[in-house]
């Protein structure tokens, strides 16, 4: 059977007076929300590219809400019956 669906993801980044670009990205699937976080910082040796921390940073968060959404899925397939995965979700090679 077919499926479709849309979720929202919403991005945020913005650096504080120390120097440290902090993210945060939001996915919304309409029935749950899940938030990733993420930092960068500056080494004062490096040159100021706020580009590079934006990146970082948003790199982080959406690597910690990818983290979050796989152990959630993990959950949903405990939760269904099927036996705890090893890193990898059943059927779905990563």
């Amino acid at each position: 059977m077919p499926h479709t669906a849309e979720w929202k993801v919403r991005l945020h980044v913005f650096e504080d007076d120390e120097g440290t670009t902090k993210a945060e990205v939001v996915l919304d699937t309409g029935t749950m929300a899940l938030t990733g976080h993420g930092t960068a910082h500056c080494h004062p040796a490096d040159a100021n590219v706020p580009e590079i921390g934006d990146e970082l940073a948003a790199g982080r968060a959406m690597n910690n809400l990818a983290q979050q959404l796989l152990n959630a899925a993990e959950r949903d397939i405990e939760g269904a019956g099927a036996p705890r995965t090893t890193r990898q979700v059943a059927g779905w090679p990563m």
